[in-house]
């Protein structure tokens, strides 16, 4: 064996060495990675509208987001809530739906969820990520929808638009 071979070797033995996160250690992980992944934006109501209800933090939105073709998506209660949030849902169902968005029922999260980009966390880090948001307390909010395209929708929404269609949208009016 040459050199780089043997440090290859033990670089991986000590990597397979390490122990996962400390609960504690995954929890701070968790809450770092979910402050700077802007989770709060989407899943806590008034985010969006610049006054978050931290009363609620992560307990679900108030705004929807309409896509053309699919309908409006609220951002749903992330908290332990059995109810209404995650609390429910097995750690690997809450990772495989941040990393793949697919749901434990298989149905797929709307494309605003960034589960393709949060597909490139490392296992630890999706854990971490569960840690933190299984260790927030319960709000029960069941937030409304989905609703379908052609559905009557009961909150704000914030359309997600291709530049055709919004190009031919009326101007706004002059204040």
């Amino acid at each position: 064996m040459n050199k780089r071979t043997i440090l290859g070797l033990l670089t991986g033995l000590a990597i397979a060495a390490q122990p996962a996160l400390a609960a504690d250690d995954a929890v701070a992980r968790g809450k770092y990675l979910v402050a700077v992944g802007g989770c709060t934006d989407c899943h806590t109501a008034g985010s969006l509208m610049g006054q978050p209800d931290m009363a609620h933090f992560l307990g679900g939105s108030n705004v929807g987001f309409s896509i053309p073709g699919l309908g409006v998506f609220v951002g749903p209660n992330l908290t332990s809530d059995k109810e209404t949030g995650l609390g429910g849902w097995t750690d690997e169902q809450v990772v495989t739906a941040i990393t793949t968005g697919v749901r434990p029922d298989g149905r797929k999260l709307a494309p605003s969820m960034p589960y393709m980009n949060l597909a490139a966390l490392t296992h630890d880090d999706a854990l971490a990520i569960v840690a933190y948001l299984k260790s927030l307390p319960p709000v029960k909010n069941k937030v409304p929808g989905p609703f379908g395209a052609s559905e009557k929708v009961s909150v704000f929404v914030m359309d997600v638009l291709p530049p055709p269609v919004h190009n031919s949208l009326p101007p706004p009016p002059a204040h």
